[in-house]
Order: C-alpha cells, then sequence, then structure tokens
C-alpha cells in the first residue's frame, strides 16, 4: 500500500468560516475524511496533519522519510516565502505535491510567487477542496508500477 501524507499550513484549520468566495464552505475534517476515503479506494494510506507552526510543518517533513511514500502539501502563506520549507522539502527523499485551493496565480501579486514549487514534483491550484484529491489522482498514477510518469 502507498502511504501518503497530507500537510495543511496556517489558517487551513479555519477552512469552512474564513473568506467562503475564496476558500468555499468545506472545513478541513471534511476535507481530511474525502481523501482518507479516497485513499481507501485506490489503496493509498493517508494520514492527515494540519498546523499553523512552520517548525512543526517541517518536523513532519523530516518525517516523513522513510514512513511516507508522497507528500501533498498546502503550504498555504508559506507558500510565498518560507525557505525553511522549500529546504526541508528539498533534503528528504519523498516526492511532493503542492496543492493550493485558490489559484494562486489569479490572486494578489505577492501570491504569484511559490518558492516551494521548485523542489516540489507539481502544483495542483485552483479547484478548491477538488485539488487534493486531483494530487491523490496523480499519485495513484505515478504510484502504478505499469506506467510511465517521468517527464
Amino acid at each position: 500500500m502507498v502511504n501518503v501524507l497530507v500537510l495543511h499550513g496556517p489558517n487551513l484549520n479555519r477552512l469552512g468560516k474564513r473568506e467562503k468566495a475564496i476558500y468555499g464552505q468545506t472545513t478541513l475534517d471534511a476535507i481530511n475524511e474525502r481523501l482518507i476515503q479516497k485513499g481507501q479506494e485506490w489503496g493509498l494510506r493517508v494520514a492527515c496533519y494540519q498546523s499553523n507552526i512552520e517548525g512543526e510543518l517541517i518536523d513532519r517533513i523530516h518525517h516523513a522519510e522513510g514512513k511516507y511514500d508522497y507528500i501533498v502539501f498546502n503550504p498555504g502563506a508559506y507558500t510565498h516565502y518560507s525557505y525553511a520549507l522549500r529546504d526541508a522539502i528539498a533534503a528528504v527523499d519523498v516526492p511532493v505535491i503542492e496543492v493550493h485551493l485558490s489559484n494562486i496565480h489569479a490572486r494578489e501579486s505577492f501570491r504569484h510567487t511559490s518558492v516551494t514549487a521548485p523542489v516540489s514534483r507539481g502544483q495542483i491550484m485552483g479547484f478548491g477542496a477538488l485539488s487534493y484529491e486531483l494530487a491523490l489522482a496523480a499519485i495513484r498514477e505515478m504510484a502504478s508500477p505499469n506506467m510511465d510518469h517521468e517527464g
């Protein structure tokens, strides 16, 4: 079974309450439940963790090595300036898929840059809560031994 760690960064614990026009009404608990369910259907063991604290997210990334096959990560606002998270992603041998609920390129200019994207396997954004599920679908395909997913 493929083990996937889903990391949610700062303020994502406020989903369903904060800026609903941007982030929707779905709660983080509902997203996590859906990801765990989809994971079970697709042969993925999904564990979810959220923190508003940069160091805790870094520790989770470090501890993922040898335990998880993939990380799905929404760094939240840390996306745009956390070189510490960028370095943590680069320091482990676990592919990371960066996820965002909104399209960061269609928002304020300070959100257009992701310092974590260059060290991530890929980036999915703009599909609301479905962005996470699309990341799991990508992992499901990449983990399939009969397909070539390089490039």
